[in-house]
């Protein structure tokens, strides 16, 4: 990670999950950390939002120059799990930005704010791998008991052939999909894989 110092503009950065929740107790502990209202960036989305859905963030990213300091209420507000707020954060190191969390008190602009910040990006990892452990092992034992992984079939094996026959008989991938409550692509895939 990058020596970086504060030299340039504040931005501030505020995010809520739902339209219906405040940022004023964001915006108002941004102001009072000394963020000009004018620089504060924000976003009213769902929780489980992309990074690439939040406008505000990514508009702050593009916005945000080497020496500029990003402040935020709390280091949550950078994503929405941990390996995000990470990969956020990484990139903000690599670029030169600071990073500051009023709660945490993190200041990636001294040493012991960029310990702090690395020892979270290597726990994100953590997460991030044990959970990929959690899914494979999860995988396996369904696996060894013969049950199915993935997405269960739209059709079980008697609508599929129940679609054959109503496709043998000339009806349309439009009506075998209205009878049955389907996709016509679910039509389509269980025609092709009888064919």
């Amino acid at each position: 990670m990058a020596t970086a110092i504060a030299t340039g503009t504040q931005l501030g950065y505020a995010r809520v999950s739902t339209g219906h929740q405040s940022l004023d107790q964001q915006v108002d502990a941004l102001t009072a950390a000394g963020v000009d209202s004018s620089r504060i960036y924000s976003d009213k989305l769902s929780g489980m939002s992309s990074r690439e859905e939040r406008s505000g963030l990514g508009a702050l990213l593009d916005y945000a120059r080497e020496g500029d300091a990003i402040v935020v209420v709390g280091i949550d507000r950078l994503g929405r799990n941990a390996a995000e707020v990470m990969t956020t954060i990484r990139e903000l190191g690599q670029r030169g930005i600071v990073l500051r969390s009023i709660r945490e008190g993190i200041d990636t602009s001294n040493a012991t704010g960029r310990m702090v910040a690395g020892v979270l990006a290597s726990l994100a990892e953590l997460e991030l791998e044990l959970g990929r452990e959690r899914r494979t092992a999860a995988r396996e034992a369904r696996r060894a008991r013969g049950q199915s992984i993935g997405r269960p079939k739209a059709l079980d094996d008697a609508k599929a052939a129940l679609a054959q026959r109503m496709h043998a008989s000339g009806e349309s991938a439009t009506t075998i999909a209205s009878a049955l409550g389907v996709s016509r692509a679910t039509v389509y895939r269980v025609l092709s894989q009888g064919a």
